[in-house]
């Protein structure tokens, strides 16, 4: 079978980060802005694709002082790099319902091959008449790999930001309809 193009349904998906903080607690993140294709091959997921492209700009930590310094130079320097992108190169399965989404994320104008760890990928039949399906993923990079190093030592040790940054994506898609994909 080849593959189909699937919408996101971005009242139902979310693109969500984590950063320790002050060495003792994380500070939870979310981008509110961002788009992408997806194709999938439904007998056989592992020959499916996928691209993100992610507003910057929509950096939101519920607090607008430090949204505004992730905006800066200092972090994602929006002005410069509008936009942080992931495209899958390859998958594979790791599991009955598992599988590894290997592709390239560029944020801070650093491309980088990333792994994303993928529950997920069963069909259902939506109330409208709709097909739907599901996706959880999870990575960590370093951020100072893409060019994120600002920081600030801690009088008592250690740093004010922490190197490992956690993204969890959750994800749900419908299937477009055969007409509009013509």
């Amino acid at each position: 079978m080849s593959t189909t193009q699937w919408d996101f349904d971005l009242s139902h998906s979310s693109v969500n980060f984590h950063v320790r903080h002050l060495m003792v607690s994380k500070v939870h993140g979310r981008f509110s802005k961002w788009t992408g294709t997806l194709a999938l091959d439904e007998q056989d997921l592992t020959r499916s694709h996928l691209g993100v492209t992610i507003d910057a700009t929509s950096i939101d930590t519920k607090d607008e002082k430090r949204d505004a310094h992730l905006r800066s130079p200092d972090f994602l320097d929006v002005e410069k790099f509008p936009t942080l992108t992931f495209k899958s190169t390859s998958i594979t399965r790791d599991g009955d319902d598992e599988y590894k989404v290997v592709g390239d994320l560029t944020i801070h104008g650093v491309t980088k091959q990333v792994t994303l760890a993928v529950e997920g990928g069963s069909f259902v039949k939506d109330p409208w008449g709709g097909t739907r399906t599901g996706f959880s993923a999870k990575t960590a990079i370093n951020r100072k790999e893409f060019g994120l190093g600002w920081n600030v030592a801690l009088e008592a040790g250690g740093f004010l930001v922490g190197d490992k940054l956690e993204i969890t994506l959750e994800i749900e898609a419908v299937k477009k309809a055969a007409s509009a994909a013509a």
